[in-house]
């Protein structure tokens, strides 16, 4: 692990330890994103937002603590492409379409119903995403984020990226507990994003310094990176 890495895996480890011994999460909320407990509220604060209400696509990720914003999503309308858990797919995202859900969207939006029902996609037959809500373990208020440090998240958007779906007009946002915000500076890669707002049950903290990659950082990919996610091996086979 090298400094950058190690200094992430302090900052996580303070982050769920401050979450759990506060109250804001599961005891076993350690080493995961953690399902913290006002994420409804959080998916409630969300929808009063002009760019949620405007947004006609949602990118989610498909952890426990986004799925009150997923189902949100579902109730008022919109598209919601969530990633395939690992991206273990050449088509790596449901596509949960509200006129054809099959589900409940409280079901629909669970990792099982969307497995159940949903359509798996690939990029290319993916439309413009308006709004992608990223699971998070930390995030300061310059909107620096770190995940739970397997990178997937990171991926997703750059992949999106790279295929012209997450664009300048997308919305990043960070729904999280308000212990999960912090002071320190959060040291950053070139793979790394940023988000655009904090969104917690209480209140909606607009970040000022956006950051994205241009797309897939393939030099920081790993050999058994690229074979465990098949999309990504078969777009590095296919670059010239």
């Amino acid at each position: 692990m090298n400094d950058i890495e190690s200094s992430k895996q302090a900052l996580r480890e303070k982050v769920w330890r401050r979450l759990i011994d506060g109250g804001g999460a599961p005891a076993d909320s350690y080493g995961k994103i953690p399902g913290f407990y006002g994420a409804e509220a959080t998916a409630e604060q969300l929808a009063g937002q002009d760019f949620w209400q405007r947004a006609a696509t949602v990118k989610a990720n498909p952890d426990w603590a986004q799925l009150p914003v997923r189902v949100r999503a579902l109730k008022d309308g919109k598209r919601v492409y969530m990633a395939v858990p690992r991206m273990a797919s050449l088509e790596p995202f449901y596509l949960l379409d509200p006129e054809s859900l099959g589900l409940p969207p409280e079901e629909a939006a669970e990792k099982k119903g969307a497995a159940q029902t949903a359509r798996r996609l690939g990029v290319e037959s993916m439309e413009p995403i308006d709004v992608v809500v990223c699971g998070s373990v930390a995030v300061n208020r310059s909107g620096v984020r770190i995940g739970k440090g397997a990178g997937y998240s990171d991926l997703e958007v750059a992949l999106l990226i790279e295929a012209g779906l997450v664009t300048d007009e997308t919305v990043i946002v960070a729904p999280v507990h308000p212990l999960q915000v912090i002071e320190e500076d959060i040291p950053e890669t070139e793979h790394d994003f940023s988000v655009d707002y904090i969104v917690t049950p209480d209140e909606v903290i607009p970040c000022p310094d956006r950051r994205r990659p241009p797309g897939v950082v393939w030099d920081d990919l790993t050999a058994e990176k690229l074979a465990a996610i098949p999309v990504l091996a078969a777009r590095h086979r296919a670059r010239p």
